[in-house]
């Protein structure tokens, strides 16, 4: 055994034995979603209560005897029950904790050993009181692979991920493994990159490997930018080590001695956690020069990102960190050929780089019984939108739509969110480069390729759920939106050609469109996406022809008959006054922008539908529910 892996047993061993002696150990979820609903008071409430209690609390684990041990976690995933608290050995899961609570926590849970049944998960659908994790559905349903030490140990203690084997299989694969051994292996396992594209990580790696050249780089690709996607994030606050620790096997296995991970700066928390994991890792020899006891030499530091967009793309990245205008770059030559300062560079997104040192951790075989023969493997989602259970989970490649909507995250809501028993309508999936995907989808597997002949992609792994009162039409120009303001400019067909399907789809909205925009906009979007030059540009209108594909009716709907069947485009509305129900309190007339609602106190009021612009002040503003929005 070499020195290394003699100083980790050393650090695990003393670091298990502190963490026995102490009777009581608290984990307060310290992911950004914990953190905006004040876990951080809770957390200090804690360690103030517990030494009014006459009980010696430790906030690090070391030397000295302790009754409780008070520490930070990641993300553990189910953001929207937040501040959680878990308390071991128990195992107690409390949810919504607030700092009035902490008391009660110490003096029935930590003095007394019993429960304190309000703080408990209720399952809703079940009405079922949980008191562990692992009897939510949640979390029972899912495979926390690559999220297993997030929300259980602290990012922020390099002691606690070598004693839970980390850095252990780094270690091998500098000492004991070739390059070609890591690249062989990683290809056996058949990952595919988790960032969006789904190329084969190992062959990406191999050809790298077999550039010639005395300079390489790896990169770390942290620039997370899909709407309502959290995956990188949650890795990169909850276990930023694993994301060194997969840099250190992939720098090995192409001969690369520098790295950088390149962060969005609006991600500040995950910036502090990986800067400070990073310094930690040189501390103990596991980055520099000769690391892990090898004559391997590895240099890492961050990068922040300017929160552009289309640097999400390799090339464009690669810019950025040069100094230049992030903008992508014609490909071939491909950064594993030619990329960081023209040097063969290999560019992996954070779940990619997380899952590496397991793979060699649990070995090949055990890897792909997860997911399936071309997708092996789990894969991090970003539940949102109507759904009982939103957060971050984790799911086997493979499992099917109706098993994260219904089995993780519960069933479909309405829009105030209530249950609704038949209310899927759709799912965005992977952010505005992705598709859509409609009820006859529900039993689809969810991996690389089944999600890509149904026209979506899986992506970073953004999961949007809308119910039946969504306007499919609406949900495709907020994406068209987003893509269109973040378009670099670049290429005419992106800059322009989104920039007109952003106008037409504002004309179907709005009431101005006839049946040849429709075919106008179809033809547009195939173009953008065969003619321009990076993959934003090339997936930018995903959104537009998945739903055009599946729900055209929809469409068909606002242009042919002026109505929208959800009722949410204002411009295809006609508002009306009940005269059973106006009072006549004049509420809506004072609040109407344009004076559109006339009529005397007391008296029923009416609204001129040809000076309304149906902005919906009225409706809001009425208390007795007079005032209606009708299907032109």
């Amino acid at each position: 055994m070499n020195k290394t892996l003699i100083g980790f047993n050393k650090i695990k061993t003393d670091y298990i034995a502190w963490e026995n002696a102490v009777p009581h150990r608290v984990l307060v979820c310290a992911g950004t979603g914990c953190l905006v609903n004040g876990s951080m008071k809770v957390y200090e409430e804690f360690v103030k209560t517990i030494k009014e209690a006459n009980l010696n609390v430790i906030v690090e684990l070391k030397d000295e005897e302790g009754d409780v041990f008070v520490s930070k976690t990641g993300c553990q995933g189910f953001c929207q029950i937040g501040p959680l608290v878990t308390i071991l050995p128990e195992g107690i899961f409390y949810t919504r904790v607030k700092p009035k609570d902490v008391k009660d926590i110490v003096e029935t849970t930590i003095k007394k050993g019993d429960i304190l049944h309000r703080l408990l998960y209720i399952e809703p659908n079940m009405l079922k009181v949980c008191k562990e994790t692992s009897e939510i559905p949640f979390y029972q349903k899912q495979r926390r692979f690559v999220l297993g030490n997030c929300g259980m140990t602290d990012p922020e203690d390099i002691r606690e991920y070598i004693a839970r084997d980390g850095y252990v299989s780094a270690a091998r694969a500098c000492k004991d493994m070739s390059p070609e051994d890591i690249c062989r292996t990683i290809l056996a396992s058949g990952i595919r990159g988790r960032g969006g594209g789904g190329f084969l990580t190992g062959k990406k790696w191999d050809m790298a490997r077999q550039q010639p050249g005395d300079k390489k780089y790896i990169i770390c690709n942290g620039d997370e930018g899909d709407p309502g996607a959290f995956m990188d994030m949650g890795i990169m606050e909850g276990n930023p080590h694993s994301i060194i620790e997969g840099m250190i096997i992939a720098s090995r296995a192409i001969h690369a001695d520098e790295g950088y991970i390149y962060v969005r700066a609006e991600y500040p928390l995950a910036v502090k956690r990986i800067r400070k994991a990073i310094k930690d890792a040189y501390t103990l020899g596991i980055l520099g020069k000769r690391i892990l006891s090898s004559d391997h030499t590895f240099n890492l530091q961050v990068m922040e990102g300017a929160g552009a967009f289309v640097c999400g793309e390799e090339t464009a990245l690669i810019a950025s960190i040069e100094g230049k205008r992030g903008m992508p770059s014609p490909k071939p030559p491909f950064p594993s050929q030619s990329g960081l300062w023209g040097k063969p560079t290999v560019i992996n997104n954070v779940e990619t780089l997380s899952t590496i040192p397991l793979i060699l951790s649990v070995g090949v075989n055990k890897f792909r019984e997860m997911g399936t023969e071309n997708s092996p493997g789990t894969k991090t989602f970003a539940i949102t939108g109507h759904v009982l259970n939103t957060g971050l989970i984790e799911m086997p490649l493979g499992s099917t739509l109706r098993d994260m909507i219904y089995g993780v995250a519960g069933g479909i809501t309405s829009d105030d969110g209530k249950p609704m028993a038949d209310g899927f309508k759709a799912a965005q999936i992977g952010g505005p480069s992705g598709g859509c995907l409609t009820k006859e989808h529900l039993d689809l597997p969810i991996d690389f390729d089944s999600v890509k002949e149904a026209g979506a992609m899986v992506g970073s792994g953004g999961l949007v759920i809308m119910n039946k009162n969504t306007c499919i039409v609406s949900v495709a120009r907020f994406f068209m939106q987003f893509t269109q303001s973040e378009s670099c400019g670049k290429c005419v067909l992106c800059r322009e050609g989104t920039k007109q399907m952003l106008v037409l789809l504002d004309d179907i909205i709005e009431g101005r469109a006839t049946e040849e925009t429709l075919k106008i906009l179809e033809d547009l979007a195939t173009a953008v996406q065969k003619g321009s030059l990076c993959g934003l540009g090339k997936t930018a209108p995903n959104p537009v022809l998945s739903t055009l594909n599946n729900f055209r009716d929809e469409y068909e709907a606002h242009v042919k008959y002026k109505y929208c069947p959800t009722g949410k485009c204002k411009a295809l509305t006609k508002f009306t006054i009940d005269e059973n129900l106006c009072k006549g309190c004049m509420l809506c007339a004072k609040k109407c922008p344009v004076n559109a609602i006339t009529g005397e106190r007391k008296q029923v009021h009416r609204i001129d539908p040809i000076i309304c612009i149906r902005c919906g002040a009225c409706i809001e503003s009425c208390t007795f529910g007079a005032i209606k929005g009708e299907k032109l």
